[in-house]
């Protein structure tokens, strides 16, 4: 198990970052013919080889494949096989923020904000209750003014679930956060925030908006091909981001991906 000692003000901070695990409510479902079980299985083993000690982990999102009440302790169970580090945790679409709420577990991670030494990292609710699109309810926007407003020098990351900038393929941008004008007009008030990062795109991206680094992860599961206008499979495989947060408010990232794997996925499917 990866341990970590607690991050202070003076030093570079490692978060890591996974997303999309969609798992089913039995550990042999699967999705497009992958046992996502099993992929997030390889991608924890990943993260375990490659990073022998990080600070804290953060799942943005698409826990679960329907909302399956099964699925959020198994996958706490499944993360906390392998690491022991501070977590944090959000709904995606496919996700039931209340049942996530009123998970009893003893493993429950943060849902709200994460000390990260000289950084903090705001954990925001996207999901909109029986829709696949985004939007960041008034109360989000509220707490994350609040929060902004009460550590005005302390570089911050924002997580969420959905894309609040299209990543260039049309059939996943038509389901983007709905508000994102509001969302970015508020950041901008605060020029502390210095990264948004989300899931729900199921592929990596990078970009920039007035300083402000934007990223997208890859899934845990089945990825998503990158500028297609209709639905696609990718043939990359799953991953995970990690950041490192610099006491300056500098940050650099990085993705990796499993290797010497196959997965027996339906790359014809036109939809999931």
């Amino acid at each position: 198990m990866n341990l970590s000692q607690p991050p202070t003000n003076e030093r570079t901070v490692r978060l890591i970052q996974i997303t999309d695990s969609h798992l089913g409510p039995d550990s042999n479902d699967m999705l497009l013919g992958l046992n996502t079980d099993q992929s997030l299985i390889d991608v924890l083993q990943l993260i375990a080889d490659e990073q022998p000690a990080f600070d804290a982990l953060v799942c943005t999102g698409d826990i679960a494949s329907d909302s399956h009440a099964a699925c959020y302790g198994r996958f706490l169970d499944c993360v906390r096989s392998f690491f022991a580090a501070p977590m944090g945790w959000l709904p995606g679409n496919h996700d039931s923020a209340e049942l996530m709420a009123r998970l009893e577990h003893k493993y429950l991670p943060e849902s709200r904000l994460m000390n990260l030494g000289a950084w903090q990292l705001v954990l925001l609710d996207s999901s909109v209750p029986g829709e696949t699109y985004g939007d960041l309810a008034e109360a989000e926007l509220t707490f994350l003014e609040n929060t902004l407003k009460a550590h005005p020098d302390q570089p911050t990351m924002i997580a969420l679930h959905h894309q609040p900038i299209a990543v260039g393929s049309e059939w996943i941008d038509q389901y983007i956060l709905r508000n994102a004008d509001a969302f970015f007009a508020l950041i901008e008030r605060h020029p502390q925030v210095k990264a948004v990062t989300w899931g729900h795109v199921h592929q990596a991206f990078h970009s920039e908006r007035n300083g402000v680094q934007l990223y997208a992860t890859p899934a845990t599961s089945v990825q998503f091909k990158p500028n297609s206008d209709s639905f696609a499979v990718d043939f990359t495989m799953p991953g995970y981001r990690w950041f490192d947060l610099h006491p300056d408010g500098t940050l650099e990232s990085g993705i990796s991906r499993v290797t010497g794997k196959t997965y027996d996925i339906d790359f014809q499917s036109a939809g999931y």
